[in-house]
């Protein structure tokens, strides 16, 4: 969504007498924010108008990421989050009023309007989903394409590798483990932020090794974890474990790039990869991507993801979050680790 498709968010009739609450960031933090940054506030709800919708938010995603649209980072494939303005985030919703054919009352929708009760615009900004191809709708906000387009486009996957993922527990690097194995990985290795979310990964979620990166040197972690180097490494964090895993690489390993917590997780800039001969060396390969340059493999996932839950060949964990008020803490507690899988706020009944 760019920034002009925010603006019409609320851009409807007046005469209703529905109202909705809605998150503001009302000022730019230097460093973490703090739950001051941010504003509930009860708007009135307008009917569409002419080729608009009106959805009731049902869920709303939170992702770390965001932490980077409050600061205003410079470089990001997306708007950051402006100071009194309503901020953005994937959700989904059911169809309360409908202006526009190709949308009726109750359908259920996607779209990148969250953070608000109620969300109204131009019916081409949401994107109607199968009310029946999840338990809940909520599975809709995972983020198993990210981890599927990670491996197969970005780090061309190959059956055989030892994959490495870090911040393995979280909502991307839990799917990426669990997809690396279903696709042939030989080896999957995950890092967490505790021993007991490192016990969750070789417990629950099937990874061969899991390491507490607060447990010594990661790089020996890694070592332990990966006796023969590492093929694949995909990348939620950077910091030491990025250069730990550069470390360690085999020759022509690559390195998908989809996150950067250390950088986000504290108020400083990251300290980079480190030397890069050992890239020149190895001939490594490190690639940034976004899902929103993949959206065409979205079918091909989906299908393939459906299958891997009705067969129980994969594990699903979420973390539900009540309320929009409770919003802006939880997406601090998220970065800070509190969770594992992934996390949404859950804004209807």
């Amino acid at each position: 969504m760019d920034a002009s498709s925010k603006s019409t968010a609320f851009s409807g009739r007046s005469g209703t007498h529905r109202t909705g609450r809605e998150v503001r960031l009302v000022a730019r933090p230097k460093g973490l924010p703090t739950p001051g940054d941010f504003e509930i506030t009860e708007v009135a709800v307008p009917d569409p108008a002419p080729g608009q919708v009106l959805v009731r938010n049902l869920f709303m995603s939170l992702d770390p990421g965001m932490l980077m649209l409050i600061a205003g980072e410079p470089g990001l494939p997306m708007p950051r989050y402006e100071v009194g303005e309503v901020m953005y985030g994937d959700a989904v919703g059911e169809v309360a009023a409908s202006a526009d054919p190709s949308l009726r009352e109750g359908d259920l929708v996607m779209h990148r309007l969250g953070w608000r009760e109620y969300a109204v615009a131009q019916a081409g900004l949401f994107r109607r989903v199968d009310r029946d191809a999840y338990p809940t709708p909520s599975t809709y906000l995972g983020f198993g394409l990210v981890a599927y387009v990670g491996l197969m486009d970005a780090a061309e996957l190959r059956p055989g590798d030892t994959v490495f993922v870090s911040s393995a527990a979280g909502a991307t690097g839990s799917m990426a483990g669990q997809i690396a194995r279903l696709k042939g990985a030989a080896r999957v290795i995950g890092s967490a932020g505790s021993r007991d979310k490192a016990a969750y990964l070789t417990g629950k979620l099937g990874f061969d090794a899991a390491f507490d990166y607060h447990d010594g040197p990661i790089t020996d972690r890694l070592r332990e974890a990966a006796p023969g180097g590492i093929d694949v490494y995909f990348d939620n964090v950077g910091g030491e474990q990025l250069r730990a895993a550069i470390e360690l690489m085999n020759p022509h390993g690559r390195i998908a790039v989809c996150g950067a917590l250390n950088r986000q997780s504290k108020a400083g800039p990251d300290d980079g990869p480190g030397d890069l001969l050992s890239v020149l060396g190895k001939r490594l390969t490190i690639r940034g991507f976004t899902v929103g340059d993949h959206l065409e493999r979205a079918p091909e996932f989906g299908a393939q993801f459906r299958t891997w839950l009705r067969e129980g060949a994969i594990v699903y964990d979420e973390t539900v979050i009540d309320g929009l008020a409770n919003a802006p803490r939880s997406l601090l507690d998220l970065v800070n680790g509190a969770y594992t899988g992934k996390t949404v706020v859950r804004l209807g009944s």
